[in-house]
Formats: C-alpha cells, sequence, structure tokens
C-alpha cells in the first residue's frame, strides 16, 4: 500500500491548524506501541483505545494493517488503527467474528483531549479516501458512542446495524452511599440476598494478588459462566479457545500497569461468583463475569451480590464510575444509575448498492411496524 499524506480541513478557527495525515501499512507493531503509549498520556481514552487492548495480540489480530495518524508542529495528536479486510476497513477490530469476538466497545479515534470531534474527523475521512466523485472506502467502527456517529456522518453515510445501552453507576457523589438512589425493591433483593449468602458466612471480595492467582481467578470463571451459559442451550463466550488466549495475554500486559482485576467475591468458604474488570483513568469496567447460579437458592441473587462488593471496592479504591458495559442483564439496570448508548455502524457511499438495498428494507420493514402498531426504530443514522 501506498503512503497517502492529506491536509485536514479544520473549519472551526478556535481550533489547533490544520493537521498532516497520513495514511500507511504497519510494519512494526513494537514501535507503533511506543507510539501509541506516547499519545495515551495526552489523551482521555477508553481503555479499549489504550495500548494494553489494541496492542494485545495485535499481529495475529490485525493481518492487513493500516495506520491513520495525524500529526501538528511534529507531534502526533490522533492515531487509528484499522483492518483491511473484504474490501472494508474495521477501526481497532480484524473484520473476523472469531476473532472479535472478544467484543469491543467505546471505541474510536485515539486523539487529543479537546480535539475528539475534528481530528475523528480528520481521521475518518483520510481512511475513506477516494479521490472527488470516486467510490470511497466503507468503513466498520464498532462500538462507538453517539458523538463518534456524529463525527463518523461528516465524512459519509452512516448505516447504524445495532444499539444497546450501556448501564453505569455514576461514584463521583461521594455524599451518599449510591444504592440510595436505587429502587426500593432493588435494595430489598440486595438486602434479602446478602443477608442469605451471611447465612452461609461473611461475604467477602478478594482481588487477585498476583498474575498466578489472576488466572486462577479467570479459569473458576470460566468454569461458572460456561456452566451457566451451557444450561441454556448457548455456547458461551469461552466456548472458542481464542477468547480466553486473548485474556491470558491481555492479563499478561496489563495486570502489572493496575489495568486488571479479578475478583472472587465469597461466602464464607463457598464462592459466589467471579468478576473480570478492568481499571483505567477512574473507572472500573464490568468486562466478563461468573456466577454460581446452581448454588445460589431461592433468594440468592449472585449477580446483585458480586457486582455491590465490586461497585463498593471500586468506590473505595477512588473510582468515579462503574461500568457495566454494553447489555440488557436485570441487574445491570436494576444497580446503574446512569447510561449511554454504543453504536455498531458502517460509513459508506449514500448511493452505494448496499446502502440503497437497506434504505429500501428499512422503509418496507418501517411501514410494516407502523401499520401494526408498533413505533420505527431507524437503522439509518
Amino acid at each position: 500500500m501506498a503512503r497517502v499524506v492529506e491536509r485536514s480541513g479544520v473549519t472551526d478557527p478556535t481550533l489547533a491548524p490544520a493537521a498532516e495525515i497520513t495514511v500507511s501499512p504497519v510494519t512494526d507493531f513494537a514501535a507503533l506501541g511506543t507510539k501509541w503509549r506516547d499519545l495515551e498520556t495526552r489523551v482521555n481514552p477508553s481503555f479499549f483505545q489504550s495500548w494494553t487492548w489494541t496492542g494485545c495480540l495485535a499481529e495475529e489480530r490485525f493481518t492487513a494493517p493500516v495506520l491513520v495518524e495525524a500529526r501538528e508542529d511534529g507531534r502526533t495528536v490522533a492515531l487509528a488503527l484499522f483492518n483491511r479486510r473484504g474490501g472494508s476497513w474495521y477501526l481497532g477490530e480484524s473484520g473476523d467474528p472469531a476473532l472479535d469476538g472478544v467484543y469491543i466497545e467505546f471505541n474510536g479515534v485515539l486523539t487529543e483531549t479537546g480535539r475528539e470531534h475534528d481530528l475523528t474527523i480528520a481521521c475518518l475521512r483520510a481512511a475513506r479516501g477516494g479521490s472527488e466523485g470516486a467510490r470511497k472506502r466503507r468503513l466498520i467502527l464498532g462500538g462507538v458512542s453517539g458523538p463518534i456517529v456524529v463525527s463518523a456522518g461528516e465524512t459519509g453515510y452512516v448505516l447504524c446495524n445495532r444499539s444497546l445501552a450501556a448501564p453505569f453507576v455514576d461514584l463521583t457523589d461521594r455524599s451518599q452511599d449510591f444504592l440510595d438512589s436505587r429502587s426500593a425493591n432493588t435494595r430489598q433483593q440486595l438486602r434479602r440476598s446478602n443477608r442469605a449468602y451471611a447465612a452461609i458466612g461473611r461475604v467477602t471480595i478478594d482481588r487477585a494478588d498476583s498474575l498466578d492467582r489472576a488466572y486462577e481467578y479467570l479459569d473458576g470463571l470460566a468454569n461458572l459462566h460456561q456452566a451457566a451459559w451451557t444450561a441454556r442451550g448457548r455456547p458461551g463466550a469461552f466456548a472458542k479457545p481464542y477468547f480466553g488466549r486473548f485474556h491470558r495475554a491481555l492479563i499478561a500486559s496489563g495486570f502489572e500497569r493496575g489495568e486488571i482485576d479479578l475478583l472472587r467475591i465469597a461466602a464464607g468458604p463457598q464462592t459466589i461468583g467471579f468478576l473480570y474488570n478492568f481499571c483505567f483513568r477512574g473507572a472500573s469496567l464490568a468486562y466478563q463475569s461468573g456466577f454460581d447460579y446452581a448454588g445460589s437458592g431461592k433468594h440468592r441473587k449472585p449477580g446483585l451480590t458480586c457486582h455491590y462488593e465490586a461497585i463498593r471496592l471500586a468506590a473505595s479504591r477512588g473510582a468515579v464510575r462503574y461500568d457495566f458495559l454494553a447489555g440488557d442483564d436485570r441487574y445491570k439496570r436494576s444497580l446503574a444509575n446512569r447510561a449511554e448508548t454504543l453504536h455498531w455502524i458502517e460509513v459508506a457511499d449514500r448511493r452505494s448498492p448496499r446502502v440503497l438495498v437497506r434504505r429500501a428494507w428499512d422503509f418496507v420493514a418501517g411501514g410494516r411496524r407502523r401499520a401494526s402498531g408498533f413505533p420505527v426504530i431507524p437503522a439509518i443514522v
């Protein structure tokens, strides 16, 4: 792939001068990691934009990697790593479902703080490429927030394939227990669950204090997770060996950096469940879990009890946010006091065959839903 150099068009006079954008293949992931970590110190990224996540098994995941880089005054101000697959460019993902099952969220271009909008537009425009009037590249952006969707809309037509709520607990108010703002039913369910577990023994939460113990807790989590999902007739996240291999590598990279929490919650000697959380920039992100549903009994709610203990632990360590990530589990909705929405989108030309077919399908489907009295949920943003 040829090296392409562009100038981004920044129209807001309050912003810095236009950046030089380069689009080039990645040949040295170690060098990219150094550059990425340097930019991380000057930005406010999510964990999924960090090099700990992005660089994990990168050579295996990004088989045709392309880097979009923005530079101003000799410094890097934005980075975006894409993988080319099947004629599309995937931001932060491989495009291979077998590898992308690790499930990225809060995805986006890594940009200097305060420059997110203009630099995201500039980098996505460069990634789309193409001369004036020519068809541009199709981009796939998974797990992005609303502002990223808005920025993407400045570079092409946005198809929204899926949107999911991402509930979280705002811990910035230290004047009260976050549980005080939850419903009376949630408080009752949690207290009853905690009393039922306390009848076995004192409820405790333990963080793995070594890499070996972290792997031990991960294995325990995987066993409980798989048991729960196979009981429902579903394969479970750990059914594919790559999922476990990726996370063992991620833990090896992030544990010593303090970015990984493997937690065991127990009642006396009995395990209630395990949580696998990411710790990053004042947030605790509840990524994966394994609960002992078989031993829970009638009134015990392992999800509620485990996350409540983890939220208390996160708050005691100064976290300002406990993030449940995307999903609609009941305990997430019960404990969370706020939520964001994440979107899985693609950016294409307005008149591309895929967009035209999709628009026609959405028009027909919307008419059917209106005729049935159901609300129309737009698939195109």
